[in-house]
């Protein structure tokens, strides 16, 4: 067995996730397992999550080696993804985010599917830059995008690919707001025990609530769009 990529530690109430896969913290099947395995920890144990990726690296999209191995390949990590995302954006318990760096493609749906998210200063790249790629990219994507970014924003973000710093990020919706590096964590756990102080169930049904509609037209559309889905124009 190879290193630990996420650890996993509860402080006070708050269980926070912190990915280092040694590299760029890519989503591959390991880190998707482990990163859902640890939420549904986490409902037993915690108030709230807090997910943090290394230093200067949250999360660089879906794993390279994975996406370049054939369309069956591409499908089954692509759909594990998805799966993870609507988890994090259906969770009854507060995520917040910490991004540490840089987030980029399936790194900038992490920070769409989570309920606070609060960014490094820095030079760090955060967005969505699949049509750049030469990738269509998926409708739970989409969905995400158009449900958690700036309307006036959607079209640059998505469809232009735009990538912005994280200040950018935060105007665009990406980020809520952001922290000196230095600071990151402590400021993002803040923000996770402010949010794990909101009352159970109301929390939970309350979200589950906002965001039925957006949830409802991506399970009525993901495996569809993803049958024929091989990470490259369509």
């Amino acid at each position: 067995m190879g290193e630990p990529i996420l650890k996993y530690e509860l402080i006070d109430d708050i269980a926070v996730l912190t990915m280092d896969d040694g590299r760029a913290n890519a989503l591959g099947h390991n880190m998707i397992d482990a990163i859902g395995a640890s939420l549904r920890r986490a409902e037993g144990e915690a108030r709230a999550v807090l997910l943090l990726g290394r230093e200067k690296r949250f999360c660089a999209g879906f794993d390279l080696e994975v996406m370049a191995s054939g369309q069956e390949h591409v499908q089954k990590l692509v759909t594990a993804g998805a799966e993870l995302m609507l988890d994090m954006y259906t969770h009854p318990l507060p995520i917040v985010i910490g991004c540490t760096g840089h987030a980029l493609a399936a790194g900038g749906l992490l920070l769409l599917s989570a309920d606070a998210r609060i960014g490094a200063e820095g030079e760090f790249k955060i967005g969505l830059p699949e049509v750049a790629i030469r990738m269509t990219l998926p409708i739970f994507g989409v969905e995400l995008a158009r449900d958690r970014l700036a309307r006036n924003h959607l079209t640059a973000a998505v469809t232009q690919a735009r990538i912005y710093n994280p200040v950018e990020a935060a105007l665009v919706g990406y980020l809520d707001q952001t922290a000196p590096a230095e600071r990151l964590r402590e400021t993002a756990l803040a923000r996770a025990r402010e949010l794990a102080l909101l009352p159970q169930p109301a929390f939970r049904n309350t979200k589950l609530k906002e965001r039925s509609a957006t949830v409802k037209l991506i399970r009525d559309t993901l495996m569809e769009d993803l049958r024929t889905f091989d990470g490259a124009t369509r």
